[in-house]
């Protein structure tokens, strides 16, 4: 059994399916989590957090729990960031068709 067992959770945002991993004591504390929010399908497609599609993340532990855990947490965060207007403007550009 690994003393820092990783979870790992499936969630829809914007029509993107993510993959979630969380490890809560990330250094073997109590302290610090690490977070990796993957775009799964369309594969890496952009997130308003992350322009690749792939994002690891520390951040303490009682933060995401005060969240509601780590799909909340993750589902708060990109609802929240979607709300910039950097993020609305490339989202009607990638909805956008183009002949170039």
């Amino acid at each position: 059994m690994t003393d820092h067992p990783i979870q790992t959770f499936t969630a829809r945002w914007a029509d993107i399916e993510l993959l979630i991993s969380f490890e809560r004591n990330w250094l073997g504390g109590d302290f610090i989590a690490h977070l990796q929010i993957t775009s799964a399908e369309p594969h890496r497609a952009p997130l308003p957090i992350t322009e690749t599609g792939y994002l690891s993340h520390f951040c303490s532990a009682a933060v995401i729990d005060d969240a509601g855990g780590p799909v909340a947490y993750v589902s708060g965060w990109l609802d929240q960031a979607a709300a910039s207007p950097r993020w609305k403007a490339g989202e009607v550009s990638r909805r956008q068709m183009s002949l170039f």
